[in-house]
């Protein structure tokens, strides 16, 4: 074969979409009934001495008191945090695990539990089922998961929700340059797009911003929204994304498959 790969990898590829199809169909069972949750992101390398830690599992108390599910990545560090906090008020306390070829330990303070094998599943089910994302600091995962949100914030794929970045000193860096190059310097981005996000250094006003979005949210009317530069013209699917148009397929050559 031109790739260099076996018939038989060959269909094995067919049959992986199963694997792919129970993941979601697993995900969407457990998590179906959650009810608002919130997506808390951080290091799990944050040791439970520092004074992040603290914050995480204070937020995750807090939101938890407001009746918010708290779902983290069901490691250690902040995600330990998080779920400790509402593990330890009796709330809703969501951990989305991952299989990695370094075993990674789940946390003890999950009441709602689920093991992955592929990240972009796992990370649908953070986007549908959270009405807002918390992002600590942390490494890559927690810098791939505000982009996504970001990218699907900024392209209207999905509702606008609170993105709140925690801790001011770690994300300055980040923000100004987003702005100073990403803006102001090659024009990559519009003005608006820097207000798709906030950045909190205390977890109360985590929980503020979260509590007044959802009662925001409460008055809104199906297809409206009160930044008119936002259309909700198409519906939200199922899967929790806004169906959209397809390109322009003039001009182009080869085999296109649209669904």
């Amino acid at each position: 074969m031109a790739s260099g790969k076996t018939p038989e990898y060959a269909a094995e590829e067919t049959w992986r979409v199963f694997r792919i199809l129970s993941e979601l169909v697993d995900g969407f069972s457990l998590l179906s009934g959650l009810g608002p949750g919130v997506s808390i992101f951080g290091s799990a390398r944050t040791g439970r001495r520092d004074p992040m830690y603290r914050d995480a599992q204070e937020v995750g108390k807090k939101l938890a008191q407001e009746g918010f599910a708290v779902i983290t990545g069901g490691g250690p560090g902040i995600m330990e945090a998080a779920n400790r906090g509402a593990y330890a008020v009796k709330g809703r306390s969501v951990g989305l695990n991952i299989a990695l070829p370094k075993e990674q330990k789940a946390n003890p303070y999950q009441n709602v539990s689920m093991s992955f094998h592929y990240f972009f599943c796992r990370k649908m089910m953070f986007v549908k089922y959270a009405v807002a994302f918390v992002c600590f600091p942390g490494g890559f995962g927690t810098l791939d998961e505000f982009f996504e949100s970001m990218t699907l914030i900024q392209t209207q794929k999905i509702d606008p929700f609170p993105i709140i970045l925690y801790g001011s000193k770690f994300w300055k860096g980040l923000v100004m340059w987003m702005d100073k190059v990403v803006l102001r310097g090659y024009h990559n981005i519009a003005p608006s797009d820097l207000c798709i996000f906030t950045v909190a250094d205390h977890p109360d006003e985590v929980v503020e911003e979260v509590r007044c979005w959802q009662e925001r949210m409460k008055g809104k009317k199906p297809g409206k929204f009160r930044k008119s530069s936002v259309s909700f013209a198409h519906r939200i699917t199922p899967e929790g994304t806004r169906e959209g148009h397809h390109p322009s397929l003039e001009g182009v050559d080869g085999q296109i498959i649209t669904l």
